[in-house]
């Protein structure tokens, strides 16, 4: 065997991951694995779900520290960034920017544990995500058997939720639920949009001053998704004419969160304004956090900025 040609390097997704010849997949960040427990600091309390075990996919969900008798609390459903390859719902750094979020919004959460590319090539992750959310909808139809979603979850309040590549996923999940042929047994309420992973091949606002990472993101999706459209494919382009019209968002609020700093500002920004200008119904807002990049909240989830950015999800999730 030539184990110089095994360990050498086919693909090279910086900062996500490498892939060698032989096929060993080697992740340089998001490998991390914090349990579910109660954080002391937030008052939260979390628990890891097996909801398809043919496909080992679960769930982590979290409560908020309770009084007795309480009234029924919104409900998030979050899908973890990471470009479609990195990361889990025991990453520690989304496990402690989610309970700062569950303890600040006052909300039952469940975040999916979608199944990652290279190895479960897209779409899977978005029809790993569309089973969790079937899963949570039993609950409201009276066929689930989690206690936490049967007696703490008020479903007229149902909320999804992601960064990045999970703002992405939340997007084709509202889509999907608005579609007749497979309805989902729950109502949507809003969706909140972290810093989205949307793309293309022609440059737009701070992309066209900064080809270095143009470029750089460019890589991930053909990574991630390779076909002949490129970074034209309607999964990570909502603007092209193949990819579903906007008006078919299934949700009647929608808050796009960008930050000034970050590569994929102006497609968040192109996103809430073509969702405002189009057929849609709803109600769209969207807030810019000047001087930082993309997630920052993840990083540092107890930053001042952080903050102010979680209390805006608060009242997004929390508005009569």
């Amino acid at each position: 065997m030539n184990t110089t040609n095994n360990l050498e390097i086919i693909h090279d997704v910086f900062p996500y991951l490498q892939v060698y010849k032989n096929g060993t997949i080697k992740r340089l960040v998001g490998t991390e694995f914090a349990p579910a427990t109660y954080d002391p600091q937030t008052g939260v309390t979390s628990k890891d779900v097996l909801v398809n075990p043919k496909t080992n996919i679960s769930a982590r969900i979290y409560k908020p520290n309770l009084p007795t008798k309480t009234k029924k609390l919104p409900l998030v459903i979050y899908f973890h960034g990471g470009a479609f390859c990195i990361s889990s719902v025991g990453d520690p750094k989304y496990h402690d920017s989610l309970n700062v979020f569950v303890s600040k919004a006052n909300v039952i959460l469940v975040s999916v544990g979608y199944r990652l590319v290279p190895e479960h090539p897209l779409p899977i992750a978005y029809g790993d995500s569309w089973s969790v959310l079937k899963w949570v909808a039993a609950h409201n139809l009276k066929q689930g058997c989690e206690v936490w979603l049967n007696e703490l979850v008020d479903f007229d309040s149902v909320f999804l939720a992601g960064d990045s590549a999970g703002a992405n996923i939340s997007h084709f999940m509202a889509i999907r639920a608005g579609k007749s042929d497979e309805a989902l047994g729950m109502k949507l309420s809003g969706m909140l949009m972290i810093s989205p992973y949307f793309w293309g091949e022609e440059p737009i606002g701070i992309e066209i001053q900064d080809p270095v990472r143009k470029s750089m993101v460019d890589k991930w999706w053909k990574f991630v998704c390779p076909s002949n459209k490129g970074n034209n494919d309607p999964l990570i382009n909502p603007f092209v004419d193949e990819a579903p019209s906007l008006e078919q968002v299934n949700c009647d609020r929608v808050l796009v969160c960008v930050a000034e700093m970050d590569i994929l500002r102006d497609r968040g920004i192109l996103y809430y304004e073509s969702l405002v200008n189009s057929q849609w119904k709803g109600n769209a807002e969207i807030i810019e956090t000047k001087g930082e990049d993309h997630v920052f909240h993840i990083f540092n989830p107890t930053s001042e900025k952080a903050l102010d950015l979680v209390k805006c999800w608060a009242d997004f999730i929390n508005k009569k």
